[in-house]
């Protein structure tokens, strides 16, 4: 598989690369970041009634923005689909002064898939 050149496709490509199937479905781990407990907690209250898991930890990682949600998507990590989501989020997280801030999942190894 070949990836666009930006952050989602060389993450893709590192996963890739260190032996991942990226046809297997997995729980991608999407981070928002908000300037305080309110704007995360309505964030999060957005998606979970939309059936996504949905936390908020106060994390200091990003000082300006210290709140973390952690949105998670079962998917198959494509290029579009992640790229897709991403854009979803951001799109709500405007209007609760939210950014994206990136995504992770566990690798889903080519020899852990059955019958190989």
């Amino acid at each position: 598989m070949t990836f666009p050149d930006d952050a989602n496709g060389d993450a893709l490509r590192r996963l890739q690369r260190d032996g991942d199937d990226l046809t297997r479905a997995r729980d991608i781990d999407f981070t928002v970041v908000f300037h305080d407990a309110s704007a995360a907690e309505a964030f999060a209250n957005h998606f979970r009634r939309l059936d996504h898991e949905a936390s908020v930890e106060e994390t200091h990682t990003k000082p300006e923005l210290p709140w973390d949600v952690v949105i998670v998507n079962r998917m198959v990590p494509s290029h579009v689909g992640i790229t897709e989501f991403e854009n979803l989020l951001q799109s709500v997280a405007t209007g609760f002064g939210g950014r994206n801030d990136g995504w992770g999942c566990f690798a889903e190894s080519v020899s852990a898939t059955p019958g190989k």
